[in-house]
């Protein structure tokens, strides 16, 4: 939508679903792209709109809630309730099309993008939103460097990829929680990268797209 002018999108955003990409601008270990969540959720969102010609893509949000990232370099986050209030503000500024759906691809969002359709919803208005099932691994391991080999190949710095935390994030949780994930990961990275590769990448973008495309069908019939 950002290469529109406004005539063009006046002409067809009644029918339309606006995609709005949520992402993240925070460190993906050192082999990954600080754009990491915002490059897959715009990826999956460009997927959605080549499936159904009725989805308008928006610029993304490339600011998420990422605290427990703080302290490594690069990391900028808006924290949870600033990123709920701009997506409550976003939904209710698109009211011109025929729904809205946030598609986020950064764990740390979660509550505050679930709050905000809350809200949007509560006001009557046609808002969803779909994230990702649960990987192999939580951060920038096989799952997410997999992905991004295949959606952003010239990105990613495979030489540089190392393991980080092997330990499963259930156990990891209390202590990410109280001090950020630097304490529980110096390179952080939580799973091993190593192992990635484009096809497996390629194969989850699949997979995520086509549930994509399942969720968007699920709304539309909701809001219909």
């Amino acid at each position: 939508m950002a290469a529109l002018a406004w005539p063009d999108v006046a002409s067809r955003s009644a029918g339309s679903v606006l995609a709005v990409p949520v992402g993240s601008t925070e460190q993906h270990g050192p082999h990954l792209p600080l754009s990491t969540d915002t490059d897959i959720a715009l990826a999956l969102s460009e997927r959605l709109a080549a499936a159904r010609p009725e989805v308008l893509v928006a610029p993304p949000v490339s600011y998420g809630s990422s605290g427990e990232h703080a302290g490594f370099a690069g990391t900028l986050s808006i924290g949870a309730e600033a990123l709920e209030a701009v997506l409550v503000e976003l939904g209710r500024s698109a009211e011109g099309f025929g729904g809205v759906l946030f598609v986020s691809t950064h764990g740390g969002n979660a509550r505050p993008v679930r709050r905000a359709v809350g809200v949007l919803v509560s006001e009557g208005r046609q808002v969803a939103a779909w994230s990702p099932p649960p990987g192999v691994d939580a951060h920038a391991g096989f799952t997410e460097t997999s992905v991004m080999m295949a959606a952003a190949p010239s990105l990613v710095r495979s030489e540089a990829a190392e393991p980080g935390c092997l330990e499963p994030l259930d156990a990891l949780m209390p202590a990410l929680v109280a001090s950020g994930l630097g304490a529980v990961s110096a390179n952080g990275v939580l799973g091993d990268p190593r192992r990635a590769s484009e096809a497996a990448g390629a194969q989850l973008l699949d997979e995520w797209a086509a549930d994509l495309v399942s969720a968007l069908g699920v709304a539309r019939e909701r809001w219909s």
